[in-house]
């Protein structure tokens, strides 16, 4: 239903308990979120690289996919160093930037590349209905689960739909332009996709019940910790707080 490259593999990450690597993601994240020394997060950034190439990805995707997300961190170092008081480092014309400025983009910069490359390494290599089955797993609220299973597995009906009604629009002559004209039949094709969604969705809900669904999914998977599991989590465990070590008492590890 999705495009997934990176949930299929067979590396040593792919092999590793699921709840593992969620668990392991989200405390990683966490972490590396609240550090505020750029040696912390340069190190966070190399562990989280090391964790990717565990994971074999495939170059092309994973470029895309960084590049992606970094075309947002640039309009960081657009806007910061030059909006953000502090010592003056470079003047262009009217415009100053500041020591400071740049010292928060680049540190921005080192932990949102730390967080995706640990959260493509570890959660990226699963599929959604066993990242569902996963959270759960850990306790994750069954509500949430359940929304976020249906989500997945309904979402791509919801496109179906919406190129249904966009093709029907255009084979009629319709042809989007910036005129009150376009956006009331665009908003009429939205509403249009809200109504059959909401029709759907009940008659989906009645076949459920009637094969006596009880509002939790099974799963047939059972998922298995093994040696290496405990192994990784305790190496990453310590890793992360190593990380947060040396963020908050630099002088220790001679930073």
């Amino acid at each position: 239903m999705f495009d997934e490259p990176f949930a299929q593999g067979d590396s040593p990450m792919h092999r590793l308990d699921p709840r593992v690597r969620l668990a392991s993601a989200a405390f990683f994240s966490l972490c590396v979120a609240l550090l505020r020394d750029p040696a912390a997060a340069a190190a966070a950034l190399a562990l989280a690289a090391a964790a990717l190439a565990a994971s074999l990805p495939p170059a092309c995707l994973l470029i895309r996919r960084l590049a992606a997300v970094n075309v947002f961190i640039l309009f960081l170092w657009a806007t910061v160093p030059a909006t953000m008081p502090g010592q003056e480092l470079l003047a262009v014309g009217p415009i100053s930037f500041s020591r400071e400025g740049v010292a928060m983009a680049w540190l921005v910069t080192l932990k949102s590349n730390a967080i995706l490359l640990a959260f493509l390494a570890m959660v990226a290599t699963m599929n959604a209905p066993t990242m569902g089955h996963a959270l759960d797993r850990l306790g994750v609220p069954p509500k949430l689960v359940f929304l976020f299973l249906f989500t997945y597995r309904y979402l791509h009906v919801i496109a179906d739909e919406w190129r249904r009604l966009i093709t029907a629009a255009r084979l009629r002559g319709f042809v989007p332009r910036t005129g009150m004209h376009s956006y009331r039949t665009i908003a009429h094709l939205l509403a249009m996709v809200l109504v059959n969604s909401f029709d759907r969705s009940g008659r989906v809900y009645q076949a459920m019940i009637l094969r006596g669904f009880s509002g939790r999914f099974a799963s047939v998977v059972r998922f298995r910790a093994r040696a290496r599991d405990a192994v990784f989590a305790l190496f990453w465990l310590a890793a992360t707080a190593a990380l947060t070590v040396m963020d908050l008492y630099p002088e220790v590890l001679g930073v």
